[in-house]
């Protein structure tokens, strides 16, 4: 896997159904949902630095988005068991 380009997962717990619904818009512009609130991508660092500081004047009072960069050790424990859509490939796309 190219350092370049690792796994990130983005969740967030927004408040108010407005900023939550203008953050979700912006992280499905640059990563897949896999839960209401998690989204996963293969991003660069400086594209991730770009994507989080978008989203960064939306967080207000108790609002949190965290962001996990998984390796290539993490990656290989990933397990998706029920309806969840597999993890995103280096490839960029999925077979279905």
């Amino acid at each position: 896997m190219s350092r370049s380009s690792r796994l990130r997962i983005l969740c967030y717990d927004i408040s108010c159904n407005k900023r939550r619904r203008k953050i979700a818009r912006l992280l499905e512009d640059k990563a897949s949902r896999v839960q209401f609130s998690v989204f996963e991508t293969r991003l660069s660092d400086g594209a991730l630095a770009r994507l989080v500081d978008s989203l960064e004047p939306f967080l207000e009072g108790p609002d949190s988005l965290r962001v996990y960069t998984i390796g290539q050790t993490g990656e290989r424990h990933c397990d998706v068991r029920g309806a969840g859509i597999p993890v995103e490939t280096e490839t960029g796309y999925w077979l279905m």
